[in-house]
């Protein structure tokens, strides 16, 4: 199923949604990593699908179905994305199925972002799913000058030609520089800002307790512990399931793109941890009954 998603500044894009047949309540709501369109997520959809969970996919600003293409006349960054793009598409789903129970998670920045969403509205969502993310700060990271060199020449190239032509370089798709200056500041102080957004996120990631799965490929140089590690430490507390993923359960690369061409197993401990949180719930509801 596809649903248009428009936004007040005309930016418009589709959401990709795969249902369970049958009746469904547990809805995920699923964010790319940077430069993925949205129809990548199709198989991973359609595996949790199987498994009871109604998924919608993000379109990002600027990729896929989007109207936007990043140059030197369009450009924006976080600011867009969390306070225009994302609550668009939440709207769009809790107007037609109002009665589900709404999950967020994301993949690498996908679930940095989400996170981020999460933190300035944790009311609206049962809890966070992490798949192949962490914060980019450049001291998590094996080559860490190498990282830290990329978090200066990244903005300075975006600057320089508009837009940063990730198509070209070989990471992510052609971004906006206002993305790649906010994502790049994060990578060189470990800290999350939005130009133009007053929040002081790490306060709010610090207060943010919903239950949180993060499930790290064993293999991700991209996302390894430590980036993960940094990203939890700012989460208040709560309940946190951590997992590692390997080849042996994939049945192939456990990497930061790899899991994406064999979904299945990664629906499925998604699933079992969405069913286990029915029954914390349920139990705790029980309890104060």
């Amino acid at each position: 199923m596809v649903i248009p998603v428009a936004v007040a500044d005309g930016s418009r894009s589709e959401l990709l949604c795969a249902q369970p047949t049958g009746d469904w309540r547990r809805l995920l709501y699923w964010i790319p990593a940077m430069g993925i369109p949205a129809r990548h997520y199709l198989p991973l959809a359609e595996a949790l699908a199987a498994h009871g969970v109604a998924v919608a996919v993000h379109e990002w600003r600027g990729i896929g179905s989007s109207n936007r293409r990043a140059g030197r006349a369009c450009d924006w960054g976080y600011r867009e994305l969390l306070q225009d793009d994302l609550p668009a598409g939440l709207a769009v789903l809790r107007a037609r199925w109002p009665q589900a129970t709404c999950w967020l998670g994301g993949h690498s920045l996908g679930g940095q972002l989400g996170s981020l969403y999460a933190s300035l509205h944790p009311a609206e969502f049962a809890g966070l799913l992490l798949v192949a993310s962490g914060a980019p700060y450049w001291r998590r990271f094996r080559h860490r000058w190498l990282i830290g060199a990329a978090y200066v020449l990244a903005p300075w190239l975006a600057g320089l030609l508009g837009y940063l032509p990730g198509r070209r370089i070989g990471f992510g798709g052609n971004e906006a520089r206002g993305v790649i200056a906010d994502w790049s500041r994060t990578g060189r102080t470990g800290r999350y800002a939005a130009a133009g957004m007053p929040q002081d996120f790490e306060q709010q990631l610090a207060l943010l307790q919903l239950p949180l799965l993060a499930l790290r490929l064993r293999d991700d140089w991209l996302a390894p512990q430590a980036s993960l590690d940094w990203l939890l430490g700012k989460l208040g507390p709560g309940e946190r399931s951590v997992d590692v993923i390997t080849p042996q359960d994939l049945g192939g690369p456990a990497d930061h793109f790899g899991w994406m061409k064999t979904p299945a197993p990664i629906a499925a401990r998604i699933a079992r941890w969405l069913v286990a949180q029915d029954a914390v719930v349920t139990a705790h509801a029980g309890t104060v009954a």
